[in-house]
Formats: C-alpha cells, sequence, structure tokens
C-alpha cells in the first residue's frame, strides 16, 4: 500500500489544513459548499477542527478499547475572526500527536486492518483536510492543488477502506454493493512510478478486493492522481471531459457504479 513518510503525512495535515482555512475566509461563513450538499463553510470548519480535535485526543490517551472513545468535540468559535487561528492549532494538535513515538503505540483502529491506530488516524485526517480543503476552494472559486504522492497515498488509504475487515460493519449498503462477480477496474495515475500509482480492484462474491499494479480490466480509469482522487471521492465527475482531465477505457457504468456506492459526500 502507498504510504506517505510520517513527517510528509504530518506536515501535509497541516498544510492543506491552512488552504483551507483560507478558502473558508475568502468564502465566508454562509457561504454553500458546492461538492458537500446542505453544508456551509461553517459546517465543513466545525467538522475539521472538531474531528482533528477528537482524533488527537485519542491518540494523545493512547485510546486503545472503543468505548473510551472521547464523548465531547471541540466548540467552533462563534466569531469566523477566530476560525483560521482555531483550524492551525487542531492541524497542529493532531499532527503533534501523530509523532514518531505515537507510530506504533496501542491506539484503536476502526479499519481493524494491519495498520497501527496512529497510521491509520494520519491517513484519515490527511484525507480530512485534502478532500474538504477542495470542497473549501470550490466554495471559494480558488484553485486546490494536491501534490501526486499525496493523492496517491490518499487513494491507497481509500480502497483500504473499503476493503477494510470493518467495511461492512461500517457501511454494509456499500460494502454489499460492490461486491460481484470478478468485474475487474483499474486506476492509472500518469505522475506517480510503477505500483505506486496504480490500483486493481476485484469485485468479489465475499467483497472487493485491490492489489498495487497493473493487470487487465473491464474498465481502466486514467489521469493525473489528483483527479483520481477527487473523482473516486465524487469531487469531479468521472464523464465530463470538461470538467476533468479522467480517460476511461472500458465498461464505463461499471466504474460509474463504482464511484456511486463508495465515495461519501457529507450533508
Amino acid at each position: 500500500m502507498t504510504e506517505l513518510n510520517a513527517e510528509r503525512a504530518r506536515h501535509a495535515i497541516v498544510e492543506h489544513t491552512r488552504r483551507l482555512a483560507e478558502a473558508a475566509a475568502a468564502a465566508g461563513p454562509e457561504a454553500a459548499v458546492p461538492t458537500a450538499p446542505k453544508w456551509t463553510i461553517s459546517d465543513l470548519v466545525a467538522h475539521l477542527g472538531q474531528t482533528q480535535n477528537w482524533v488527537a485526543e485519542i491518540i494523545e490517551r493512547r485510546i486503545a478499547d472503543p468505548t473510551q472513545l472521547p464523548r465531547e468535540m471541540a466548540v467552533l468559535p462563534a466569531d469566523p475572526q477566530e476560525w483560521q487561528a482555531w483550524l492551525s492549532e487542531s492541524a497542529q494538535r493532531v499532527a503533534s500527536a501523530c509523532s514518531d513515538d505515537a507510530l506504533d503505540a496501542p491506539v484503536f483502529n476502526p479499519s481493524g486492518d494491519e495498520r497501527s491506530g496512529t497510521r491509520f488516524w494520519m491517513s484519515s485526517m490527511l484525507n480530512e483536510a485534502v478532500v474538504h480543503g477542495f470542497d473549501a476552494a470550490r466554495a471559494a472559486d480558488r484553485p486546490a492543488d494536491v501534490d501526486a504522492d499525496i493523492a496517491a497515498a490518499l487513494i491507497s488509504n481509500h480502497f483500504a477502506m473499503l476493503t477494510s475487515p470493518t467495511w461492512e460493519m461500517q457501511r454494509s449498503e456499500s460494502a454489499h454493493a460492490i461486491r460481484g462477480t470478478g468485474q475487474t477496474l483499474q486506476w492509472l495515475a500518469t505522475d506517480t512510478a510503477g505500483d505506486a500509482g496504480s490500483w486493481f480492484v476485484e469485485r468479489r462474491p465475499d467483497g472487493a478486493a485491490w492489489t498495487p499494479g497493473t493487470q487487465q480490466a473491464d474498465v481502466t480509469v486514467t489521469g493525473p492522481a489528483r483527479s483520481l482522487l477527487l473523482t473516486l471521492t465524487r469531487r469531479l465527475p468521472l464523464t465530463d471531459r470538461e470538467a476533468t482531465d479522467i480517460k476511461v477505457d472500458g465498461d464505463t457504468d461499471l466504474a460509474q457504479h463504482w464511484i456511486d456506492n463508495t465515495a461519501h459526500v457529507s450533508g
């Protein structure tokens, strides 16, 4: 699985949170978020800052028992002028919690996969900052860059979640929808090298499975890693060539069905 160096991931959490905060300030607290229906910028800022503080507490306290997870959430400052500082603090807190000393500590991992809890949460927090950073940028009508290595790591995290031991318990409708009888999908990044930018998915009767690398597939989706990530998370359309630089070869309906049954849209 493609994973970032921990220091790179920590820095990216802080940097993408900073970008989100700047976009949120430009858009204004009541601005609608086009890529997160029913959410305003205020909702988005609250969600990110609260989640970062919640996760930081889990790691700081080395919580391994899910019954002991924090029950209270941080309070969003009433004054929007304070939001940038609040988000900066929450991002720094969760990045610091994911210190080298904590990387392999006993911390709860909701996915139940082979990763340590801290490594799971670090990937999740990076995903939150990057994907919701794109949401904020769209609301502010600003560009949102994502480096290829970060996007590739988040794509791997995305597939790891969808094929994790606990996915059916967490999202049973999705887990059932992406089962199949051997249908295959391939996602290829044009700006990363080797297996770091290729993901092969097989839909099996007992659940979906993925591996890095390339194989013959029923559908192959190709594009920059950033575009693949944003398409998989339903922030960019799969087939609108004016809106995205994605190329689809093969069964487009199969790829669209996968996206429709795996991506999360808030609100």
